[in-house]
């Protein structure tokens, strides 16, 4: 047991260290994306090249995390393809402290989404999140792939739809047959009642933590009262987070209940056709603009001086 207690400090002083140098790995860091305090099991940051030519969203491991099971499902994640999923483009190298890179787009957390917009979000927009999620676990469970990270923090929401991040968070956490509860990191109120009892995470467990992800973008909270839940959305989410998996919907289905019929009474075929001008409430989108910006004219600190 004393390897393991070592290796996260010395990954902990490697991480305070980097951070304090402003640089992890090619990059140099913008900002912070999320705000203090968030359940998420990774910090994230916007950075740069030193040449200013890419910006990417970098995750890091939070200080006591295994860096090891970290650096395990980031590798995992490259392989994880499908609309509306961040995808992981580099990872760090042998022998760094690990972290993976995605491309950036303008994006803000769920939750940033809500504080700006004021509280819950719109039924419509509700829907839309539901339907392309549904839609992404889709493509990865259809790749023989659960998540295992989805949670109100790990959705992004871009001006051109969703994207999620936070792959393997919940395996990366703590190993299968260990109690998952009171993890740093962790949303208790997304964590399947499996997975947090320490079962191997599988696709039912992702059907759970969208219900919870939906709860929250309809409510402010994942584990809301059921009256709480607009009626038209209510059977669905409570559908998802029903204790026994088996009860669960699968991604497909879910789908086929957020996406509402068409004029001529067809079920849209692509979660896509819900993000129509409009999807997103005007104060998110004016933040995203704004976000753009201020990214656009950062400059890098200056390399320091040897």
């Amino acid at each position: 047991m004393e390897q393991p207690r070592t290796q996260r400090e010395s990954a902990r002083q490697e991480s305070a260290r980097q951070e304090s140098a402003r640089r992890i790995g090619p990059y140099r860091l913008i900002t912070r994306l999320d705000p203090p305090r968030t359940a998420l099991p990774c910090r994230r940051f916007v950075a740069r090249t030193e040449d200013g030519e890419q910006t990417v969203l970098l995750s890091t491991p939070l200080p006591d995390a295994d860096p090891a099971r970290f650096a395990a499902e980031a590798d995992a994640a490259r392989f994880l393809l499908g609309p509306w999923i961040a995808p992981v483009t580099a990872v760090a190298g042998p022998g760094e402290a690990p972290w993976y890179a995605s491309p950036y787009v303008p994006a803000l957390p769920l939750p940033v989404a809500l504080a700006v917009h004021g509280g819950p979000l719109p039924e419509a927009t509700v829907r839309a999140v539901g339907a392309t999620l549904a839609e992404a676990l889709a493509a990865a469970h259809g790749q023989g792939l659960t998540h295992a990270g989805l949670s109100p923090a790990a959705v992004l929401l871009t001006a051109d739809g969703p994207r999620l991040t936070c792959f393997g968070a919940v395996r990366a956490a703590s190993a299968d047959g260990e109690p998952r509860t009171g993890l740093p990191g962790l949303d208790p109120g997304a964590l399947a009642p499996e997975q947090a009892a320490g079962g191997r995470p599988r696709p039912p467990g992702d059907v759970f933590a969208l219900g919870a992800v939906l709860a929250y973008a309809a409510t402010g909270h994942t584990v809301p009262e059921r009256d709480e839940l607009p009626a038209a959305l209510r059977p669905a989410i409570a559908s998802c987070l029903a204790r026994d998996p088996a009860d669960r919907p699968t991604v497909a289905a879910l789908m086929t209940a957020l996406a509402p019929p068409t004029t001529h009474g067809t079920v849209l075929n692509s979660a896509g056709s819900l993000l129509a001008p409009g999807w997103l409430p005007g104060r998110v989108v004016a933040a995203l603009a704004r976000q753009s910006s201020e990214l656009l004219a950062a400059e890098l600190p200056e390399p320091a001086r040897t």
